[in-house]
């Protein structure tokens, strides 16, 4: 069956179609939820956090690209994903009268190069992260992203732009650092 008519029986109440749902776009959400930031042993609560909004929600879906629609849900689950943790770290630092605890998550990825790009996109202010994901890993097009953030059009160009630069800086100055630690050689 067709996404369009999974999403119409899911929409019904059909709870066997929710769970195509679910099985069609659960590695999207997994994966932008883990390029936004969340932490690996988070993502299976923004995953379920999403999937109840979508659940809760999907009778207001009504046109457009259904994966443009999610992507937007999920944007706003790690939103306030982020935000229930800032409170949880005041709180935290308030107990703890400001000693710091670090738990840091890993993620396996094939090449060294690929954990420097994820870690030089993580170090992008949001409003470049964002759009840079949804286009590059996530194939959105810029009309796609304008929509999901609600900007204008000229406004995705902009961030993609001044993204991209912010990006490449990033990087090479990961790249850098790594290499003096290393004892490597970098071009540029």
């Amino acid at each position: 069956m067709e996404e369009q008519g999974i999403i119409e029986q899911a929409k019904q109440h059909d709870e066997q179609a929710f769970a195509e749902i679910v099985t069609m776009y659960k590695p999207y959400i997994e994966r932008l939820a883990f390029q936004f930031g969340i932490r690996p042993d988070s993502i299976p609560d923004v995953v379920q956090e999403t999937f109840l909004n979508i659940h809760r929600s999907l009778h207001q879906f009504e046109r457009g690209k259904f994966s443009t629609w999610l992507y937007q849900i999920t944007l706003n689950v790690v939103r306030d994903h982020y935000r229930r943790k800032k409170r949880q770290w005041k709180i935290f630092n308030k107990v703890t009268e400001d000693k710091k605890l670090w738990l840091p998550g890993y993620f396996y990825f094939e090449e060294e190069e690929h954990d420097v790009l994820h870690e030089a996109v993580k170090q992008l202010d949001e409003k470049y992260r964002i759009p840079i994901i949804l286009f590059y890993f996530h194939d959105q097009s810029y009309e796609e992203i304008a929509i999901i953030l609600k900007i204008k059009l000229s406004s995705v160009k902009t961030r993609m732009h001044r993204g991209r630069g912010k990006l490449k800086e990033a990087y090479l100055k990961l790249e850098r650092r790594g290499a003096a630690r290393d004892g490597r050689q970098t071009i540029g």
